[in-house]
């Protein structure tokens, strides 16, 4: 669902945030950062930007087939107006 390499590019940013005398736990706490953003962002209702993309691909259609109904129906009412 998450690019893992975008996560481990914010844990280390984070861990380089980190005070230089706290170095030595510094790969510990990237791995625990990267553990954490990875369980709160699971948690969230996310989508991949590839089923984002099929979704507006889906929509699209249906909107184009709404507007051909709406128009039929416009068409097909025209005579019952006129008697």
């Amino acid at each position: 669902m998450l690019d893992p390499k975008k996560l481990e590019e914010i844990a280390k940013n984070i861990s380089d945030a980190i005070p230089p005398g706290v170095k030595n736990m510094a790969g510990e706490a990237e791995s625990r950062v990267k553990q954490v953003l990875q369980s709160q962002l699971s948690k969230l209702d996310l989508v991949t930007r590839e089923e984002f993309d099929v979704q507006s691909q889906v929509l699209i259609r249906t909107r184009e087939k709404l507007e051909a109904l709406e128009t039929r129906i416009a068409e097909l009412e025209k005579p019952a107006d006129k008697s």
